[in-house]
């Protein structure tokens, strides 16, 4: 009996083992994926992974309040603004579906905010009150040279009267002198009066230089044979007399090509106590992609964007007065590609990077310089290796700001490019001759890099994707600190989701970095299916936040001048080395020129920590700041807002 039981109980096993061979015979390789995940899992959430290379998480919001987020900002409340306007998507904006989201990391609570036009492609900066200045938008989508059905594009509308401006409404039908064909106007244009020029030696009248508009008119009808070929002159319909003489349109061809966006001109400060929309004085140019920079007497830089006849805004750079709510002209014209990575310098001068994120001539505004707003000089900065590959590059100021040493980060080229840059390039600006050398390389040619500044002066750099939006399912999941004192760069935590165009990223006030957005061209490698755009949040904690403690930070003052100094509380004080000033990030397109860094003059006695603020104005811009002190094992505190009036 018993050998006979032993003998059934070994053919069982061996039938057993023959099952499970024939099981992994068919099924090897999701067992091998299976396991291989298993042991990844298992390594990433370990304590000392962690302490060395951070961790990610995914932060999934319920469904209701899920959006397309293409641009978020850090309020001076610790919540997070994120904003889709119509999200990359036609259907919102034919429904007039416009989102806003505000989030709370610490309570995880999200909140719809209603969102008064269509803020899709928007620029944004922190104001010196702590609102957040939002100007331009979407207007009209683009269409492709197939889905274009009527002809049309620009025409050019003069006015050779002196004595009066004209204006004309919506609607108003063009006429062609030699081609005869019709088109009609899709907004209302005013029309400056012409202006009387003098010969400046004798005081002779020499003649009239018309006043000149600028409208998008379509053909009446679809088709092909509405097309234009040639530069004609058009009557405009429904004048007389004099109107009729001085008033008349120009247009080159009319044609069924592709229609770039159009932007708007409104412009909204968000309240971030209130959490809601204001309204402010619209600007004199509509704007799609525009860059908004703060300078030093507190008054914002609007520069470039595509107008509202698709065109990109030719150099008609513009301030707005955080006082009066109201847009004035600069002086001086100077024209950029659209979210041109421009950001002030300690001298009052602003620096552009030469990263951009879109539209543009190859050929104009490509080179990275030093601007004087003042007397329209730019000059040049050599050195940039791939300097054709600018587009969609990142640009981070490296801390501590005082430094004034910019990174550029990848790139690619101009529009639907398939070339990328595995560059990092270093300009220091202190130099009497500034001139960029390259840093550490990427391991790919990189797109759509995020760059977010850390507390302990090291630099997140993540995502991105090796192709124009992830084409080729080519994003990057890779993640990099780089020490700003040393110039070391070290791969950490790999992040667990793609990020390419529409994503950008923002320090917390706890010392974690959040992700946000993407919006694939292609879901495969094959590029045959559509991309979905990526809804989910991603949080990443650094290394310094698995450490055994962190140094605490209470008290102090709300608010500090420049120049002054102020004293906290800290359980650690005698642990203390470094204070940060970081101004809070406002993100988009690969575009965040909020962001710095400011060291402050740190000193302890007992429980109590004082620092002191810089004088410059140009570095420590009016408005709230996360205040971060650091300890000897390079940790940082969680933040104290703290504002510059």
């Amino acid at each position: 009996m018993t050998d006979r039981a032993g003998r059934r109980r070994a053919r069982r096993l061996a039938i057993g083992a023959a099952v499970v061979l024939a099981l992994a015979g068919m099924n090897g390789p999701w067992l091998y994926r299976f396991g291989t995940e298993q042991y990844h899992q298992y390594k990433i959430n370990r304590p000392e992974y962690k302490a060395e290379n951070g961790k990610w998480d995914i932060v999934e919001f319920p469904k209701e309040f899920r959006q397309n987020t293409i641009h978020a900002a850090l309020l001076r409340t610790g919540k997070v603004l994120l904003v889709a306007g119509s999200g990359n998507n036609q259907d919102n904006f034919d429904a007039k579906k416009f989102d806003t989201r505000i989030w709370d990391p610490v309570k995880g609570t999200i909140k719809k905010i209603p969102t008064p036009a269509d803020l899709f492609c928007t620029g944004h900066t922190q104001l010196g009150n702590g609102n957040l200045l939002i100007a331009g938008g979407t207007k009209r989508y683009e269409k492709l040279k197939g889905d274009v059905t009527k002809a049309g594009g620009l025409m050019i509308v003069h006015n050779e009267n002196p004595d009066k401006p004209i204006t004309l409404p919506a609607g108003t039908k063009f006429t062609g002198k030699e081609n005869g064909k019709t088109f009609i106007s899709k907004d209302p244009v005013l029309v400056p009066r012409a202006k009387k020029v003098f010969d400046p030696a004798t005081g002779r009248f020499l003649r009239n230089d018309p006043g000149l508009g600028r409208i998008y008119v379509e053909a009446a009808r679809s088709g092909k044979k509405y097309e234009t070929g040639t530069e004609d002159n058009y009557r405009v319909q429904g004048l007389t007399g004099a109107d009729a003489r001085n008033t008349y349109g120009i247009a080159q061809k009319l044609a069924l090509d592709k229609k770039d966006f159009q932007g708007i001109r409104d412009a909204f400060e968000f309240d971030p106590v209130a959490e809601k929309y204001i309204k402010v004085d619209p600007m004199n140019e509509a704007r799609w992609y525009p860059t908004l920079t703060t300078l030093s007497d507190g008054k914002v830089l609007s520069l470039s964007g595509l107008d509202e006849i698709g065109q990109l805004v030719p150099g008609k750079n513009e301030v707005y007065n955080p006082s009066t709510k109201a847009w004035t002209y600069t002086k001086k014209i100077r024209q950029f590609p659209t979210y041109p990575a421009i950001s002030l310098m300690q001298n009052g001068k602003l620096f552009y990077s030469g990263a951009n994120a879109g539209y543009g001539p190859d050929d104009v505004g490509r080179d990275p310089g030093i601007w004087d707003l003042e007397t329209n000089k730019f000059t040049k900065v050599p050195g940039m290796s791939d300097q054709k590959l600018l587009e969609t590059a990142g640009t981070v100021l490296l801390p501590p700001a005082q430094d004034e040493k910019y990174m550029v980060i990848g790139g690619g080229g101009v529009g639907e490019s398939e070339r990328s840059s595995k560059k990092t390039r270093i300009v220091d600006l202190l130099k009497d001759d500034p001139r960029f050398v390259d840093g550490p390389s990427l391991e790919k040619g990189t797109r759509y890099p995020q760059a977010s500044i850390l507390p302990d002066d090291t630099v997140l750099i993540s995502g991105g994707s090796e192709d124009y939006r992830g084409r080729g399912a080519s994003d990057i999941l890779q993640a990099r600190l780089y020490d700003a004192k040393n110039g070391d760069m070290r791969r950490v935590a790999d992040p667990l989701v793609g990020r390419n165009y529409h994503s950008g990223s923002i320090l917390l006030p706890d010392g974690r970095v959040m992700f946000f957005g993407s919006d694939s061209l292609y879901a495969d490698k094959a590029n045959t299916k559509p991309g979905e755009f990526e809804q989910r949040i991603e949080i990443y904690t650094p290394p310094y936040l698995y450490r055994d403690a962190r140094p605490s930070l209470s008290g102090g003052p709300k608010t500090v001048q420049r120049g002054d100094s102020a004293t906290f509380s800290s359980k650690h004080a005698s642990s203390i080395r470094t204070a940060r000033l970081i101004r809070p990030s406002a993100s988009t397109h690969v575009t965040d020129v909020d962001q710095k860094s400011i060291a402050l003059d740190v000193k302890t006695s007992g429980s109590s920590v004082t620092v002191t603020v810089p004088k410059n104005r140009n570095l420590v811009q009016s408005g709230w700041y996360m205040l971060f002190v650091t300890d000897d094992q390079g940790t940082p505190s969680k933040a104290q807002w703290v504002r510059v009036p």
